[in-house]
């Protein structure tokens, strides 16, 4: 071979093998991007009229208030100076670079699950995908001693799973390929526990897995407001009456023909499910139906149509039937089907049949905004009625929906929406997750 031709199949190689890493480093940065998506990262660390990731959303806890941080490649305010393992660490340990532990509002016992190949590439995403961004997150509204961080570290080493302990539930364990990456993606990345399972009175979830049992994923307490339902399979307070193309749909676009996203969900929507694959959605839907119902008790609901026939006969007499019909009936209808993937149901309504009824006061009190999804690019906003409702007013109507149609669940009393009142979510707060769709 002659000196020239050598010298450009050499030169040919090495440009084919630059070729080759970067459209490595492309996949890995991409597959980075789409972790971030799956593991509501912009969700937590967000906020509207500011650069993704720079932190600052706020998070009211029993000891005070925090505020995400900037995860941002800056070297000042955010990770710039992290190093992969210790980005790792952050992550699946809840240790910060400089040794202290983080607050257990980040998901750190989930993230414990992400296999090492899911953390290189969520590293590299935020260090090479994301723009760096000079802000500071607000300091956050803790009083000392609850301030003091050193004791956090006990709180790790008793509740929360070593990544060598969390080891992701492969294919070994289940027979079904789809079932195993439902799993990990429920279990891990979209820790759909930190909301959907109950904690103990040390702010620990009950249960990290389905493997510990029934209350993983039974619902959770109150998290800005809103009270996450069980994700398991109860009759009435769960998804059991979801089809599997129900739950898709509404990870896809906030919408179903069982009922909308609201509250703190819609941002999990909105920065993260709506942006994962047909097959990922199936197959975190496919794990979801796969638990059991950890309230083993529901009777089944069945429809009611008493109270509509009632309606019908411009029969107004129950508590609430005449808020209803001036205030809700337009878009809920008197039978309480309402308009499916427009205006929600009410009838049937895992929401409306929940012990606690806070959430159903709280979209009566602030409102509620469905945002515009990819799918679904039209937003729908139902409006507060805290200014135009008395409490009294709120409670007869509250009672009215959580009593009709078979919902037959128990009244509220005026007292109960005036405490709740002080935990109202502000009414423009869905506006939020619109800003970064």
């Amino acid at each position: 071979m002659k000196w020239p031709l050598l010298a450009a199949c050499i030169l040919g190689s090495g440009l084919a093998g630059k070729a080759v890493a970067q459209d490595t480093d492309n996949a890995t940065l991409e597959k980075g991007r789409y972790l971030a998506a799956a593991s509501d990262c912009a969700a937590c660390h967000s906020v509207r009229g500011k650069p993704e990731y720079s932190g600052g959303v706020s998070f009211s806890l029993p000891m005070g208030k925090i505020y995400s941080t900037n995860i941002t490649p800056d070297p000042e305010h955010g990770i710039g100076h992290y190093t992969e393992a210790q980005f790792g660490r952050a992550l699946r340990e809840g240790v910060r670079r400089d040794g202290a532990t983080l607050y257990p509002a980040m998901p750190f016992p989930s993230y414990a699950r992400l296999t090492n190949s899911d953390i290189h590439s969520l590293f590299v995403y935020f260090r090479e995908g994301v723009k760096a961004a000079p802000i500071s997150p607000p300091k956050n509204g803790i009083a000392w001693p609850l301030s003091i961080r050193w004791p956090l570290t006990f709180w790790r080493w008793a509740f929360a799973p070593t990544p060598t302990k969390a080891i992701p539930r492969t294919s070994g364990e289940f027979t079904d390929p789809e079932l195993a990456r439902g799993a990990y993606l429920v279990e891990g990345p979209a820790h759909c526990g930190a909301c959907h399972s109950p904690r103990a009175i040390t702010m620990q979830e009950k249960a990290l897995t389905a493997t510990d049992g029934n209350l993983y994923l039974a619902g959770g307490a109150m998290v800005d407001g809103w009270t996450p339902p069980s994700l398991r399979q109860e009759n009435r307070t769960g998804l059991g009456r979801w089809s599997e193309d129900d739950i898709v749909s509404f990870l896809r676009t906030g919408r179903a023909n069982t009922g909308s996203v609201f509250g703190s969900m819609t941002s999990a929507v909105v920065h993260g499910t709506q942006k994962l694959t047909d097959d990922d959605l199936h197959a975190i839907v496919h794990y979801l139906k796969s638990l059991k119902a950890a309230d083993q008790t529901q009777k089944p609901w069945t429809y009611d149509s008493t109270i509509t026939d009632q309606l019908h006969k411009a029969d107004l007499s129950y508590r609430g039937a005449r808020i209803y019909v001036d205030r809700c009936a337009a878009c809920h209808r008197t039978d309480g089907k309402g308009y499916p993937s427009v205006f929600p149901p009410l009838a049937g309504n895992p929401v409306m049949m929940q012990d606690d009824p806070v959430s159903l006061i709280h979209i009566i009190q602030s409102g509620a905004t469905l945002p515009a999804m990819t799918a679904a690019p039209s937003s729908i906003v139902m409006p507060a009625f805290k200014h135009k409702l008395t409490d009294e007013q709120i409670a007869d109507v509250v009672t009215f929906i959580r009593h009709a149609w078979g919902n037959n669940a128990s009244p509220v009393s005026a007292e109960d929406v005036k405490r709740l009142s002080k935990s109202m979510p502000p009414p423009d707060m869905a506006d939020d997750a619109l800003s970064l769709n």
